[in-house]
């Protein structure tokens, strides 16, 4: 293994742990540092056993351990500091060197590292020593975006994601399967959703034009740190999609901080939804409220509770529109020129139209 690639490593975990790290040659000579004028320098007063022993030696202030290769080994790495601390991170350091080989000797790039990590085939506790390994900002922010296609093949418009996003220390582009693509993106800021959702916009457009196919688009929350975090933001990508399928059909990009109330009936018991359907409509007379009458409170929910802009848009006489309302109370019992009323009814609806998706019974 190069000098230069010790030298990127050290750089890397100096990062992550905050203390002089670096790697000495079985001469006790500073071949890597993160301190960079402390290169070339002897380190004395080492023990012998030092590069025979497999367990962290302490010596003047700073932890060491032996590694690469039985017998004698040809290299140990140090850490400021004899505290348990200063023993994880050389452990960690540890790890990552012998990571090299598997990850870079292998051909194993950072796509397919992102992919296994995503598929949960890579234990979280080896997820930052592969990361430092592959040279990847432990203090960048990044977000999962979940690209869902319609007609096209994932394989089909892999190549012209990557075009999109050509910046590949950054932005990385990984297939899942035929219908899904993840797009691991880096963000300047945790500036919200909204410019979030113009980029997948102008991507799902970009799409559109090129292979004239719909897609669907899912964004988890920013994480920082750690790529353990990715795991979760990939998850939340996914319920996006979910959630907008059951409650949002004319939505193609969802945002895991904007699903409003759908979040939290996403998550209820579908028993608990039963009873409060129960509740709302008597008797199970939901049924009685035909599409025409469902069709005229959505518009009526879009116009604001406004009979007068509702009948505009309905083309429909006020008085008919006051009728239909008033079936909808003979029914449920709700008023929805009542505010309140209304934000219950529109609740029961979207828990209807939840468990008619069939979700999960506990």
């Amino acid at each position: 293994m190069s000098t230069r690639l010790f030298r990127d490593v050290i750089d890397q975990m100096q990062g992550v742990v905050g203390k002089t790290v670096g790697i000495i040659d079985r001469s006790c000579v500073v071949v890597a540092c993160g301190e960079f004028k402390r290169i070339g320098q002897k380190i004395g007063d080492l023990p012998g056993e030092l590069f025979t022993e497999m367990s962290s030696f302490v010596v003047n202030g700073c932890t060491y351990m032996s590694f690469g290769g039985g017998g004698i080994a040809p290299y140990a790495v140090f850490v400021d500091g004899e505290n348990e601390d200063s023993k994880r991170c050389v452990d960690l350091l540890i790890v990552a060197l012998n990571n090299i080989e598997k990850y870079q000797g292998r051909g194993y790039d950072c796509e397919a590292f992102i992919k296994n990590l995503l598929l949960g085939n890579i234990l979280s506790s080896e997820v930052d020593a592969g990361a430092l390994t592959l040279g990847f900002k432990s203090t960048a922010l990044r977000v999962c975006i979940l690209i869902r296609l319609g007609e096209k093949s994932s394989y089909e418009v892999y190549d012209f994601l990557r075009g999109l996003f050509p910046d590949k220390t950054k932005d990385f582009v990984v297939t899942f399967n035929r219908s899904d693509i993840v797009l691991v993106k880096e963000i300047v800021d945790e500036a919200g959703s909204c410019n979030l959702e113009n980029l997948a916009k102008s991507t799902m457009d970009a799409l559109a034009n090129e292979f004239c196919t719909d897609c669907s688009m899912g964004i988890g929350s920013s994480v920082r740190g750690s790529l353990n975090g990715l795991v979760k933001s990939f998850k939340e990508a996914k319920i996006s999609l979910e959630i907008g399928k059951i409650f949002y059909t004319k939505k193609k990009v969802m945002s895991h901080d904007r699903l409003g109330v759908a979040r939290l009936i996403y998550n209820l018991p579908s028993t608990l939804c039963e009873v409060f359907l129960r509740e709302i409509f008597k008797f199970g007379r939901e049924d009685s409220l035909d599409d025409e009458t469902l069709f005229t409170v959505q518009r009526f929910f879009e116009s604001n509770l406004n009979i007068s802009e509702t009948s505009r848009k309905l083309f429909l006489h006020r008085n008919t529109l006051v009728y239909r309302l008033e079936k909808i109370k003979k029914v449920t019992g709700l008023d929805v020129r009542d505010f309140e009323d209304a934000a219950v009814l529109k609740v029961a609806l979207m828990v209807k139209k939840y468990l008619s998706h069939s979700p999960v019974r506990y």
